[in-house]
């Protein structure tokens, strides 16, 4: 551990960004899942920063919750006296376990399903430690339900983070009334195909689709069931665009999921399109990709690769180390079906490159 941390020191040099920490996690038997995903966390600057900034105010605060260990986590790392090292994440563990009987057991676990558990709970904990606030709060005005208006509900720095707004459009074919949904998300999973790209998969997801036959459209309009055109569109996309690749496939020939190896091409700097007109120029940087090592989803392992100050790490439990930027494509999956470069990239993390 001492080699690999004076190892990495010594390729970085001098380049070794001032006030920057580089440690890995110890592996509590099947933890590369959470591992994987809380270097990415770590490595996404507004949520480090709104972290660490809970902590300083809520040093004092409450009961444990999984907020408090990852912000002790995470501040852990921040004030540690060495560059490099290793940690053991061993309280924030043991707070999933208790909370959580789905990652109790030793099989290996999805770090998708995990982080999309981590940042809900942590956005559920906020606000309801702002309710709890507003509710405590004698001097300031009342911001409770009052004579029938509707207070506003509480936004949360995870929620200003991470969440963007889909916007589901279904047009009716006979009278042409476009019906419009609205919904939230934390990120967007997408279907995959071989030899393909971030950019061809986001097309895919946006693309218009026909109702017809059992799957018609009921028009409240025409009050009846309609042929109708279906898409999705970004109506308003997120500060960090979370993509999780949907390597993972049911196949009802095998009776079983399958892992999906397909080469699927991720840019280092991405351009949304399908988005509404006043966010079409919005542009994306790479900055970490949680990667599946292994054939199959019930086994295998999880590394992350991260960028932090114009260099590219690699994270692999306990072991960490410098690798090319270059060496990102290694990571985009088979163009065959059989390969033994079982290393694919599976959640992939962007940060939004204009100001909103």
């Amino acid at each position: 551990m001492g080699v690999a941390g004076s190892k990495l020191e010594k390729a970085l040099g001098e380049q070794f960004p001032e006030g920057e920490r580089y440690f890995g996690f110890e592996n509590f038997g099947n933890t590369c899942y959470c591992n994987s995903v809380l270097q990415a966390l770590y490595f996404c600057a507004p949520f480090r920063e709104q972290l660490l900034e809970y902590y300083s105010t809520n040093n004092k605060s409450c009961e444990e919750n999984l907020l408090t260990c990852l912000a002790d986590l995470f501040s852990q790392i921040s004030s540690q006296k060495k560059k490099t090292g290793v940690i053991a994440p061993k309280r924030f563990v043991q707070r999933l376990k208790k909370q959580n009987v789905l990652f109790r057991s030793y099989m290996h676990q999805d770090a998708h399903e995990f982080l999309n558990y981590l940042l809900n709970e942590l956005d559920d904990i906020l606000e309801k430690e702002a309710k709890t606030d507003n509710e405590t709060s004698s001097n300031g005005p009342k911001l409770l339900q009052e004579n029938g208006v509707h207070k506003e509900p509480t936004v949360t720095w995870v929620h200003k983070t991470f969440p963007g707004i889909l916007t589901n459009e279904t047009r009716c074919l006979r009278c042409e009334t476009v019906t419009a949904r609205d919904e939230t998300f934390l990120d967007l999973s997408l279907d995959i195909e071989q030899n393909s790209s971030i950019t061809s998969c986001l097309n895919n997801f946006c693309s218009t689709e026909t109702l017809h036959s059992e799957d018609k459209f009921f028009c409240d309009k025409c009050c009846s069931l309609q042929e109708a055109q279906k898409r999705m569109k970004i109506k308003k996309p997120p500060h960090i665009l979370v993509i999780h690749l949907k390597r993972f496939k049911y196949i009802e020939q095998l009776g079983r999921y399958k892992k999906l190896s397909y080469r699927v091409v991720f840019p280092l700097e991405l351009k949304l399109s399908n988005t509404v007109e006043e966010y079409a120029d919005i542009e994306y940087s790479l900055f970490a990709v949680v990667v599946h090592v292994g054939t199959g989803p019930n086994h295998g392992h999880y590394v992350s690769l991260v960028k932090s100050h114009n260099h590219w790490l690699f994270f692999d439990d306990e072991n960490v180390e410098m690798i090319e930027e270059s060496a990102v494509q290694t990571f985009f999956g088979s163009s065959q079906e059989y390969s033994s470069n079982t290393d694919h990239g599976y959640i992939l993390f962007y940060e939004s490159l204009g100001t909103r």
